[in-house]
């Protein structure tokens, strides 16, 4: 059984399995918690970006979909890169795609064989995906997707309003979330 956490926490000092970047379709840093994934883990992280083939010019990951890289000198063993949408009004399949960005870093992190994995909030930060409902999105995109290899997923909100949104989505689903 997959047990869910809830952490205030920066993702690049975790002791987890993989953690994953809300990502840019380059998959060649940025702000956020791109940027700062990108830093901790050294220049070789790029350098695993870059060798990802490009589906269409400069695309290394298109939005809903996941890629791995080694975590290099980050904590975690694995990076797992997600591409979220960008918020258009809520009418442009955003929580399709960002469901699918949930679904596909779990699957990701499962078949490079992590048992956990931390993730940030989605789309939340420059992508302007509302916080209260990524929150809904997320946490029933994970329960619909938890198996048996990944055991711990942890959701790393930076501030506790974000840990507020999952408390309260979690309450609305009836997701079982450990505060940690």
């Amino acid at each position: 059984m997959t047990q869910m956490i809830l952490r205030i926490a920066d993702l690049t000092t975790l002791d987890v399995d993989a953690i994953v970047n809300a990502a840019n379709p380059a998959l060649l840093g940025g702000g956020g918690v791109d940027g700062a994934i990108h830093s901790a883990a050294g220049p070789g992280l790029l350098r695993a970006c870059r060798a990802l083939p490009e589906v269409e010019p400069g695309v290394r990951c298109p939005t809903g979909e996941a890629r791995v890289t080694p975590g290099f000198d980050l904590r975690a063993r694995w990076v797992v890169h997600a591409v979220g949408p960008i918020w258009r009004g809520g009418h442009a399949n955003e929580a399709r795609l960002l469901a699918a960005c949930y679904r596909n870093s779990m699957l990701a992190a499962a078949q490079a064989g992590a048992r956990s994995v931390a993730f940030p909030a989605i789309s939340c930060g420059v992508y302007g995906y509302p916080y209260v409902q990524a929150a809904h999105v997320a946490l029933a995109a994970l329960r619909a997707c938890v198996g048996d290899v990944v055991t711990r997923v942890l959701l790393c909100p930076r501030t506790h309003a974000g840990a507020a949104h999952y408390r309260v989505a979690a309450a609305a689903l009836d997701v079982a979330l450990v505060e940690d």
